[in-house]
């Protein structure tokens, strides 16, 4: 061990005449460990929330969206969808509909979005219909028809038995409720509307359609046939699904779609995609990604993410001040061991390094402590989810952790660096200490 580190860590360990001494040096090292697992903890959160949030959402959206600027939809959607696939990074393309309807059960009504999708393109870019947890989504996979699916054609029914010729027997009222459209609801919307699998819901459109009467709202019956849990609670809440050709007959669209999805290779180069697929469509149209749709979300918490670093540093800052009043007075309580050093020949760069040393050693086990306490505790609340949200306000129902390695990295760096900071003024007044002036009295 050099002479440095053998002089500090003895300094360390030795019983002081001074007890307050040895207090303060154990709440620097209390203070250090506590700032660096606050630090931990803190990052780990936010960079959970970052991360959880963003797989909620790329795994419930596509990454980008094409979409008119004018008009009413796009209309010769095939050819487009089928040239735009072959586009560098394109893995997959969707065709959908999105509208605002009200979704009623009795005397229970809830606002919510109607998509209308064809399932098979729909499971290339989201998971959505991956989490349906009660019911299926076969019925929406149903149409037999001629046409390919979303072309506004009505799927083939069975023809009515003789069973059926009367109205009110079962047979009929099963054959009336299998012909339904299917829906599919989230979870927390059925849960309001008091709705289950085979429940009969009411959907009506705001847009409405023009009668002799004037304007009307036009509604269809709708059957659940499953009900989905994201987890997400604002897709739960009022995000419903049915087939392409269905919501085109409900807002009376025809043959019409209004937005194209895409799923890419690369999420980060969603703008740069975007932009690709716009000259490629032509004039008349524009994209949106998810970093534009989630820009605010993602700003926010990396604003939270710097000013918790700063305030919680605050913390490292005080046992910084710790370390810098213990290291003083250990400094004046050893004035006389200092000057018989010097005299037996310690130069003063040495005697600076005796007190650096302390210094580093304080940091050192503070911040390993720190780190110790600071992951564990992470990987406690997110293994076993031990603090609880209101997914309302939150949009999820537990608070995520993910610890990173490279935020210990540089919260370990700080620490450390902190702590040398607090060495430099005890270090340079130890080495200005004279012998001659200190042993004058002994």
């Amino acid at each position: 061990m050099r002479f440095e580190f053998f002089i500090a860590s003895r300094y360390l360990r030795a019983k002081r005449k001074q007890a307050v001494i040895g207090v303060i040096t154990g709440i620097s090292i209390a203070g250090v460990a506590a700032g660096v697992a606050s630090l931990i903890v803190a990052l780990a959160i936010n960079n959970g929330f970052r991360q959880d949030l963003q797989d909620r959402l790329l795994g419930s959206t596509s990454h980008v969206n094409l979409l008119r600027t004018l008009g009413d939809g796009v209309r010769d959607w095939r050819p487009l969808m089928a040239n735009l696939q072959k586009q560098p990074h394109v893995i997959a393309t969707a065709p959908d509909i999105y509208e605002q309807v009200l979704v009623s059960l009795g005397s229970r009504a809830r606002g919510a979005v109607l998509k209308g999708i064809v399932p098979q393109n729909e499971r290339k870019v989201s998971d959505l219909l991956s989490s349906v947890k009660q019911g299926s989504t076969d019925a929406l996979e149903e149409q037999q028809t001629e046409n390919s699916p979303g072309e506004g054609a009505r799927p083939t029914q069975a023809r009515p038995t003789q069973e059926s010729d009367d109205p009110d027997s079962l047979a009929a009222v099963q054959q009336r409720r299998a012909a339904m459209p299917p829906i599919l609801l989230g979870k927390e919307m059925a849960d309001e509307l008091g709705a289950h699998v085979g429940s009969i819901v009411l959907v009506t459109s705001p847009q409405g359609e023009l009668t002799p009467f004037g304007l009307v709202p036009k509604y269809t019956r709708f059957r659940v046939t499953g009900i989905f849990d994201s987890g997400f609670y604002d897709y739960d809440s009022s995000w419903a699904f049915t087939r392409l050709s269905d919501a085109q007959r409900l807002f009376a669209l025809g043959d019409v779609i209004q937005i194209i999805e895409f799923k890419i290779d690369d999420i980060y180069k969603a703008a740069e995609v975007g932009r690709a697929l716009e000259q490629a469509a032509g004039p008349g149209f524009m994209t949106t990604n998810w970093m534009e749709q989630n820009k605010p979300l993602f700003h926010a918490l990396r604003l939270e993410r710097l000013v918790t670093f700063i305030t919680v540093g605050l913390i490292v800052f005080v046992a910084a001040l710790n370390i810098l009043i213990s290291l003083t007075m250990m400094v004046m309580e050893k004035t006389r061991d200092i000057a018989v050093l010097m005299s037996m020949g310690t130069r003063k760069a040495q005697v600076r390094k005796v007190f650096i040393a302390q210094g580093a050693l304080i940091g050192l086990v503070g911040t390993a402590i720190g780190l110790v306490l600071g992951y564990t505790l992470s990987w406690i609340g997110g293994h076993y989810h031990a603090f609880v949200l209101a997914p309302e306000v939150y949009s999820i129902d537990y608070v995520p952790f993910a610890p990173r390695v490279v935020d210990g990295i540089l919260v370990a760096f700080v620490a450390l660096a902190t702590s040398l900071v607090a060495t430099i003024y005890p270090s340079w007044s130890a080495a200005r200490v004279l012998p001659a002036e200190a042993l004058r009295y002994e």
